[in-house]
C-alpha cells in the first residue's frame, strides 16, 4: 500500500520532505512551540511549571501556545513542500465535520467515563452543576477550551496532518498509522513518574492516535479529528474535573465533579494518568478503531499518483 495520498493528490511542483528530516523537525516543531510559549510569555509574566497544574490562566497560555507549531508547520508546507493547507487536511466544509467531530469525541469520552463510573470506579465529588450560569466558572471554561481548540488541532496539524500524509505517500498508510501514533504517545511519556498507570496510559494513547488517524483518513480531512481531540480533552478536564494524560485542570467542572473510589483498581480509574489510562478507554478506542477499518478507513485515501505526476517526481 505505498503511494498512498490521503487529503490532496501531489503534483509535480510538490516537494516531500525525507522522511528521516520529517521525524526530527516534528521534535523541534513541537519544542519551538513550547519553549516559545514559555519563554516568551509564561515566564515574563512571573508564571512557572507547577502554576500549571494550580491555576487555569497559565494552563490556558501553554494550551493556545500550540498555534506556534500550526504556524511551522503550515509556513513549512507552504514555503519548502510547496502544498497548501488544504494538502494537510484542512479542506472541504469546515462546519460540518468540526461539528459531527465534537459530538463523536463528547459521545466517546462520556462513554470511557460512563463505564468507569458503571462499574465503580469513580463517585460524584457533588452534584450536577450549572457551572456555566456561573461568571466565575464561565470565563476559566471558555479560556481553556479555546487553548484546548488550538492544542488539539496542534498535535492533529503536526501528526496526522503533516506527518501521517508525507509517511503513507512514501511509505504506505500502515506504516503511517503506526508511526505517527508512536510519536503521539512519546509526547506524552514524561506526564507522570514511571508506573504501571503510565505504561497503559501511553498504549491507550498510541490507540487514540490510530483511531484518529484512520477517521481523519476515513473523513479525507483533519477538521473532524480536530474537533474530536478538542472535545475529549476539553470535556475530561472542564467537564468531569479529571486528569487529562496525567494533568490536573484547575477549575469548578461543568458537568459534574468525579473522583475515584479508592477501592476501585487503578486499571480501571486510570490512577494519576486519569481515565486515558483505563482499560475502558482500551476498549473504546479499540472498537471504535475496529468500526473504522470494517468501514473501509485503510482503503479510503487515493491510491499512487497518477501517471504524469509519479513519471515527474521518479
Amino acid at each position: 500500500m505505498s503511494g498512498v495520498e490521503i487529503f490532496a493528490p501531489r503534483t509535480a511542483k510538490n516537494r516531500r520532505t525525507w522522511t528521516a528530516a520529517a521525524l526530527i523537525l516534528i521534535v523541534v516543531f513541537f519544542l519551538v512551540g513550547q519553549l516559545t510559549t514559555i519563554f516568551a510569555i509564561l515566564k515574563p509574566l512571573g508564571y512557572h511549571k507547577a502554576d500549571l497544574d494550580t491555576q487555569w490562566q497559565p494552563l490556558a497560555i501553554y494550551l493556545a501556545g500550540g498555534g506556534v507549531t500550526i504556524l511551522l508547520i503550515v509556513a513549512w508546507a507552504l514555503l519548502f513542500e510547496r502544498r497548501s493547507p488544504a494538502a494537510l487536511g484542512f479542506n472541504g466544509k469546515m462546519a460540518g465535520a468540526y461539528l459531527r467531530g465534537l459530538v463523536v469525541g463528547g459521545l466517546c469520552l462520556g462513554a470511557v467515563v460512563g463505564v468507569i463510573f458503571a462499574a465503580g470506579g469513580y463517585k460524584a465529588a457533588g452534584n450536577l452543576s450549572l457551572g456555566l450560569l456561573a461568571p466565575a466558572v464561565l470565563t476559566p471554561f471558555l479560556a481553556l477550551f479555546a487553548g484546548y481548540v488550538i492544542q488539539g488541532a496542534a498535535e492533529e496539524t503536526m501528526l496526522r496532518g503533516w506527518l501521517m500524509p508525507l509517511v503513507a505517500s512514501r511509505h504506505g498508510l500502515i506504516v503511517a498509522v503506526l508511526l505517527n501514533a508512536g510519536f503521539f504517545a512519546l509526547l506524552h511519556a514524561s506526564n507522570i513518574d514511571p508506573s504501571k498507570e503510565l505504561v497503559l496510559g501511553l498504549f491507550n494513547l498510541f490507540l487514540f492516535a490510530v483511531f484518529l488517524s484512520l477517521y481523519a483518513v476515513k473523513e479525507g480531512s483533519l477538521w473532524g479529528v480536530c474537533a474530536f481531540h478538542t472535545a475529549w480533552n476539553a470535556l475530561l478536564g472542564t467537564g468531569f474535573g479529571l486528569e487529562v494524560s496525567g494533568q490536573k485542570v484547575a477549575i469548578a467542572p461543568i458537568v459534574v465533579s468525579l473522583a475515584p473510589v479508592s477501592s476501585a483498581p487503578w486499571w480501571l480509574t486510570g490512577g494519576a494518568f486519569g481515565p486515558e489510562a483505563s482499560v475502558a478507554t482500551t476498549i473504546v478506542l479499540a472498537g471504535g478503531s475496529a468500526y473504522l477499518i470494517a468501514k473501509g478507513a485503510l482503503k479510503a485515501a487515493s491510491k499512487a499518483r497518477p501517471k504524469a505526476v509519479a513519471e515527474a517526481l521518479s
